[in-house]
């Protein structure tokens, strides 16, 4: 069975996007994956198909109604369905190399992507939605995080990627940001290419790519050493 995707969204025109492109892009091609939209505002109330209403107590904005998006979510995702719903958020968990690992061995997932100041908070309990973050800052919406999300998992899905291994090496896979990379020209405006990765010497090269990738790692994030 293919990763299926599924995203609710006021947006669905956004998907696939970029991610019809590239790797991902000739996956879904394939049948490596599937990836489906639900409109949020085919699920809205009255003639105007309303999705959103004023605050309670009082602010600016808008706000999702939950009754809207639960109807969105079970028509995207049944009660049976095995893939988890997550909710594109700022404040939620911060989206890792470990969760996209774990999310790309599932069957698939769901993802709400908010808009306006965000879903009542109700629906998040009543659909079980996993909040994730995808930085500390904020977007018009979370389409753009859903796309993030989704190039993250889909280039881990088996066949996607050419060599396998290629993905084993990368920043934060081994808990550290990836050592530097370098291919011809041998000299370029003066700078050489570090000869210990010309020397053959297999030992020395991973010796030298393992302490560079320390070095990179405690001058720009220290936080991940801990």
């Amino acid at each position: 069975m293919s990763f299926h995707a599924s995203i609710i969204t006021l947006y669905p025109e956004m998907f696939p996007g970029p991610l019809g492109l590239s790797l991902a892009g000739r996956a879904l091609e394939r049948g490596d994956w599937r990836l489906e939209t639900t409109h949020i505002r085919d699920f809205g109330e009255g003639r105007s198909r309303a999705v959103d209403d004023t605050p309670s107590g009082g602010s600016a904005g808008m706000v999702l109604r939950a009754d809207v998006l639960a109807r969105a979510i079970d028509a995207a995702s049944p009660a049976d369905d095995a893939r988890p719903r997550l909710l594109m958020s700022p404040r939620g968990r911060p989206l890792s190399q470990q969760m996209v690992r774990e999310l790309a061995a599932g069957p698939g997932v769901n993802i709400v992507c908010g808009r306006f100041e965000g879903v009542d908070e109700r629906i998040i309990e009543g659909r079980g939605l996993i909040e994730v973050s995808i930085g500390d800052y904020i977007l018009s919406g979370g389409e753009m995080a859903a796309l993030v999300l989704l190039d993250s998992i889909v280039r881990l899905l088996p066949g996607v990627m050419g060599n396998a291994l290629s993905g084993e090496t990368e920043s934060f896979e081994t808990g550290l940001l990836e050592h530097p990379h370098y291919t011809r020209p041998a000299v370029w405006e003066g700078r050489p290419i570090p000869p210990v990765l010309t020397s053959g010497d297999h030992g020395a090269v991973e010796k030298w790519r393992r302490q560079q990738a320390e070095r990179i790692t405690r001058e720009r994030r220290p936080d991940l050493l801990k």
